[in-house]
């Protein structure tokens, strides 16, 4: 099984925009492993194309130190602004991209310095968001350069290319526009360059060729449901795919700002998720001091770092993936309601019961009896920790596990505080609670790590 997840362009610096795929991706990846699948992760990063011509050019034009360069946003935007002003320098970005693609080892040595510097930023965040992605898991663009000629020359060998204004099309009767129009998949450029449906459609062969997928889940923008659509469907008639493969676009939607609109700077600018990541954890950072102003300052930079980010995250795992939502510091880092906060403190309690029993226990021996309305309740929502998992899997959908563990940690919120557990009626009972306690720390811990959030002990 594979699963497509983050795929930030290379040429400047992870910003909002990439969260979601990132997140919901790692997330549910996470949970088909843990249910038995074998997941291969792939991280399709934007490593090829125009926007290198013009960071060659660039490079050519003011040659920058390893400093400069490390500062991605600043040296794409001088890049871009050279790109947008000057016909000349346009067209000596293209001359290279055209020099990269056919192999030209300045350009490539050029192009291996700027995609080294990028996925260090990436690894960083990455890092910073408890994901598992590794470079190992990066199959950019790139990797499937040198097959997109055969992709061409394939479709066209199985009667599907048609020729539309010197490019090369693939039309499907079933994808037509408003005014009954036949839609194009172009997949080579009157020029002669190739498109994201080639590549695409070179990537879907290389899983299914070489990686033998029986489902591959693409956790892209819901914006691109057509362009899925298409590409899949060619892929289909092509004999790219084996029988039985499941190509799936697991689409989302869009993180908003408070004004309802895509999140941006005052200046209309896109957002550093870096920068998201750091204000998420000074947020975190005063308001647990404001809690606990006694606890250590290493302690509470260690605490405010797994709040902040678990905050960011669950803000928008909670969410169903194909909803936009708006982006609320405020809202993520209460302690009331279904947020990471509220969760992470439902451990703590859990935690503290078995700080406060002073001594080892094993609860793995020994029987838990239901005998109060409260446990019962708890006992049956445990038991559908696996079913959940499996819908989540299924679905593609890690909001439903927030969900159940949100609805979990209130189940034991008042089966704490109507079942008294070190203060039981006698030892079998405290013993039984004890087992039904443990049992839900353990759920809820799992849970947690399964979404990405690291669970602390205390807070």
């Amino acid at each position: 099984m594979v699963v497509d997840l983050s795929a930030p362009n290379l040429a400047k610096e992870m910003h909002v925009g990439h969260l979601r795929s990132t997140i919901i991706g790692d997330g549910v990846a996470n949970v088909l492993t843990f249910l038995g699948d074998t997941v291969i992760r792939q991280n399709h990063v934007g490593d090829w194309g125009t926007q290198f011509g013009m960071l060659l050019a660039y490079l050519q034009e003011k040659p920058a130190t390893s400093d400069e360069l490390s500062d991605l946003e600043n040296f794409y935007r001088a890049a871009k602004q050279r790109f947008d002003e000057s016909e000349e320098f346009a067209e000596r970005a293209r001359g290279l991209v055209v020099k990269l693609q056919a192999g030209d080892a300045e350009c490539l040595a050029l192009w291996t310095r700027f995609k080294d510097i990028s996925l260090s930023h990436c690894q960083e965040t990455y890092e910073r968001l408890n994901v598992k992605l590794t470079p190992a898991d990066v199959m950019g663009e790139s990797a499937y350069n040198d097959d997109l000629a055969n992709v061409v020359n394939d479709l066209k060998a199985s009667g599907l290319l048609v020729e539309s204004n010197g490019a090369q099309c693939v039309f499907l009767e079933e994808f037509r526009t408003a005014d009954d129009t036949p839609l194009p998949v172009i997949v080579q450029k009157a020029g002669g360059g190739y498109l994201y449906a080639t590549t695409d459609l070179a990537a879907i062969r290389y899983r299914s060729k070489v990686l033998k997928a029986d489902r591959v889940l693409y956790f892209v923008d819901q914006r691109q449901a057509l362009h899925f659509q298409q590409v899949f469907e060619v892929a289909r008639r092509a004999g790219f795919v084996h029988d039985g493969m499941q190509l799936e676009h697991m689409g989302f939607g869009t993180m908003n700002g408070a004004d309802g609109r895509p999140f941006k700077t005052r200046d209309g600018g896109t957002v550093k998720l870096i920068d998201l990541l750091d204000e998420a954890e000074e947020r975190a950072y005063t308001l647990v001091k404001e809690k606990n102003p006694e606890v250590a300052e290493a302690e509470l930079r260690s605490i405010a770092k797994a709040v902040g980010i678990s905050a960011v995250k669950y803000a928008d795992l909670s969410k169903h993936r194909a909803s936009d939502y708006s982006f609320n510091f405020d809202q993520m880092l209460s302690f009331e309601g279904n947020t990471a906060p509220y969760l992470l403190y439902a451990y703590t309690r859990v935690a503290g019961v078995f700080r406060k029993l002073g001594s080892a226990f094993d609860a793995s021996k020994g029987q838990i009896v239901l005998a109060a309305p409260q446990e019962q309740e708890l006992a049956a929502r445990l038991a559908q920790f696996t079913e959940t998992l499996n819908n989540v899997a299924e679905k593609g959908t890690p909001h439903v596990l927030c969900a159940y563990l949100y609805d979990l940690a209130g189940l034991f919120s008042s089966f704490y505080e109507n079942c008294p557990i070190l203060g039981a009626e006698n030892p079998d009972q405290q013993q039984s609670r004890l087992r039904l306690a443990a049992l839900t720390g353990r759920t809820l811990k799992q849970g947690l790590d399964l979404l990405g959030l690291e669970t602390l002990e205390r807070m």
